[in-house]
């Protein structure tokens, strides 16, 4: 049976986009969801090529940059901000700048 891929709009990513530490960036859960990785394992690979991800592309938030990400949510997901692995992220979130997001899918050694 051929597996089915939802459509992704332009606004579906546009609310996916936050403004943290004075950049648009988006979270590794989003873009996760977006490429149709598992938060664990899109993590697992980026620490793995971590010398790719300076902090300027990619950095961890910090629990007062959680609270910032919820208030630029319109509808609160405060239940499912920390889902995307069973049992829930033990970790704080990554986010990736524009640059991070093209490194993330120009480099195909990283998720292949």
């Amino acid at each position: 049976m051929e597996e089915t891929k939802e459509l992704i709009t332009i606004n579906d990513i546009r609310s996916k986009v936050y403004i943290i530490r004075g950049q648009q960036v988006m979270l590794d859960k989003d873009l996760a969801e977006i490429y149709g990785y598992e938060v664990k394992k899109l993590n697992q690979q980026v620490k793995r090529n971590i010398e790719r991800f300076p902090e300027d592309v990619m950095f961890r938030l910090s629990n007062s940059e959680i609270d910032s990400v919820r208030s630029q949510i319109v509808t609160s997901r405060k239940k499912d901000f920390f889902a995307g692995q069973e049992g829930g992220r033990r970790y704080l979130p990554y986010a990736f700048t524009e640059q991070g997001i093209y490194m993330l899918k120009s480099s195909d050694r990283i998720f292949m």
